[in-house]
């Protein structure tokens, strides 16, 4: 499993400031921990299969701004094809999800397979870890893997897209996927262990921060495990590489994560 997170995803999106990036950073907070596992769970999880993903995905939610289409939905009243057959469905079923989820029958589908109530209550599909999922079981049901591993942009594009719209920004996003996934596994090789290799630093966060501070809560340190990398966990490596004659320099690498281990 490539271990992409947060940290990740924030070198992938473009950056907001204001109530736009107070909403990207909600999201992307909120999937950090998950994100990984997740899309491990659905297959999505070689190098040009997570690529194209957040190549995609990134596009369609607005660079993880939203995870719910900005238009009200009144343009799906009535329509049958969609499951909406009852007044009000057009709003009520909305495009919501990282890969919007648009219709009441999509919602009823969608919904047993995530151990949901979605057509019940169809804004839980707004909330990001569902948004997320939604995505991925999309992704699944389009078998979209396939042509991800075969580095067709055109291909992946039409069957998340239903055409070709958005294509060089979807394009720009693949292109850094890439890059980051290239450094990932080049730090993993050069750290030749197991487990979560990546490394972190202040400022970091999610699932790789909540190993981490649960490794220096057993080596004593009294952290709380919110896989936020801020000061008082920057303390306690810089205290952990001191007693263990290690470099320090609050920084996460080769030698702290084995001297963690140990």
């Amino acid at each position: 499993m490539i271990p992409v997170d947060g940290n990740f995803i924030l070198a992938i999106v473009p950056r907001f400031s204001g109530s736009r990036k107070q909403k990207q950073e909600q999201i992307i907070g909120a999937i950090s921990a998950i994100f990984s596992s997740t899309l491990n769970h659905y297959a999505i999880n070689t190098r040009l299969r997570i690529a194209h993903f957040m190549g995609q995905v990134t596009h369609e939610c607005d660079g993880f701004v939203t995870t719910e289409e900005y238009a009200s939905g009144a343009a799906y009243e009535g329509r049958h094809d969609l499951g909406n057959t009852q007044r009000g469905d057009g709003k009520r079923y909305k495009g919501r999800g990282l890969i919007q989820l648009t219709g009441r029958a999509n919602y009823r589908k969608i919904g047993p397979l995530l151990d949901l109530p979605l057509e019940e209550a169809p804004e839980l599909a707004a909330e990001p870890v569902n948004s997320l999922k939604i995505a991925c079981e999309y992704w699944k049901m389009r078998n979209i893997n396939a042509k991800a591993e075969q580095d067709d942009l055109f291909a992946v594009t039409r069957l998340v897209n239903g055409g070709l719209n958005g294509l060089e920004d979807r394009r720009q996003y693949l292109i850094k996927a890439k890059s980051e996934l290239a450094k990932i596994e080049g730090l993993i090789i050069a750290a030749n262990e197991g487990g979560h290799t990546t490394i972190l630093h202040r400022g970091s966060f999610g699932a790789g921060v909540a190993e981490l501070q649960k490794l220096l809560n057993k080596a004593g340190f009294a952290l709380s495990i919110d896989g936020d990398f801020g000061a008082a966990t920057e303390l306690a490596i810089m205290t952990f590489q001191k007693n263990h004659s290690l470099a320090v320099d609050g920084i996460v690498g080769k030698n702290t994560w084995a001297k963690l281990r140990s």
